[in-house]
């Protein structure tokens, strides 16, 4: 026969595993739905501790922001191109029910159902560009248009897109090749345009100066003839001044002054006729 000791200890332990299967927490990063016989029946639940009935179940979500990485992709851009293609996706649970029924709740199904469409999405866009626009131009326009095109097929899983970036474009060996020769050919090009258009600039700068040298020479020429004319005038007015104040003084003065410069040297020798003017102060030294 079984003792009243052994039924209070069963009726405890039954108590305590109905309390235990009853009581559930949720935390301020999750959300939950309570369902009874996989019916949702609840989905209003703050964080906090919260009672259940015994059979009914409980699926917690996390609430934060996921991140779901992509595997290398081939995509066509509009030049017929291949390009390999990785990048991710950030997303969240926005509404636990939809999720719920449309994934059972399964994070890896959702993201599966999340890359594909971001990939379906992704080579639309690469198909409407070339490499040169996707590599280098329009990355934020496309990441903008997958946001915008993502958003409301994924609304049906219950979840929402916060950012698609994409990490890297790698080009295919067979690709790579002829897209770096392209690029070289044009980087050339631009060279050869800067280096005429620097041959042109340099010319016009160097006629440029030759044209302001002459124009400097020549008006320096045109000064210093006007400086020396007027020198000149100057020393004609002195020597006219101090000629019509004493004239045989004056020519006395010129004679000694153009003895002075005939004979500097001892070897200096002149020829003249023995009665030129040129020695009359020597016949006359009084």
């Amino acid at each position: 026969m079984i003792s009243k000791n052994t039924l209070i200890l069963a009726f405890v332990f039954i108590l305590l595993v109905i309390t235990a299967t009853s009581i559930f927490t949720v935390s301020e990063t999750e959300r939950a739905l309570l369902l009874e016989f996989k019916k949702i029946v609840r989905t209003d639940f703050e964080p906090g501790l919260h009672f259940k009935l015994p059979y009914q179940e409980v699926k917690k979500y996390d609430d934060r922001i996921l991140t779901l990485e992509s595997k290398p992709e081939r995509f066509l851009t509009s030049e017929k191109k291949n390009v390999i293609v990785t990048w991710f996706v950030k997303w969240r649970i926005e509404d636990a029910t939809k999720f719920y029924k449309a994934v059972g709740g399964d994070k890896a199904a959702a993201n599966i159902r999340l890359d594909q469409i971001t990939k379906d999405a992704l080579r639309n866009e690469f198909s409407k560009r070339t490499i040169r626009e996707v590599v280098s131009l329009e990355r934020g326009q496309i990441r903008d248009l997958l946001i915008k095109t993502v958003n409301p097929v994924v609304d049906d899983l219950g979840v929402e897109v916060i950012d698609i970036r994409v990490k890297g474009i790698d080009l295919p060996d067979e690709v790579s090749s002829s897209v770096y020769r392209r690029m070289e050919a044009e980087r050339a090009r631009v060279a050869r345009d800067f280096r005429s258009r620097g041959a042109e600039a340099a010319e016009r700068i160097r006629a440029e100066a030759d044209r302001q040298r002459e124009v400097i020479l020549a008006d320096a020429y045109r000064d210093s003839e006007i400086r020396r004319g007027e020198g000149d005038a100057t020393a004609s007015e002195i020597y006219a001044q101090a000629y019509s104040r004493n004239p045989e003084f004056f020519e006395f003065y010129r004679s000694l002054y153009a003895y002075r410069q005939v004979f500097k040297d001892e070897n200096d020798m002149i020829v003249l006729e023995p009665d030129s003017k040129f020695f009359q102060y020597f016949k006359k030294p009084k």
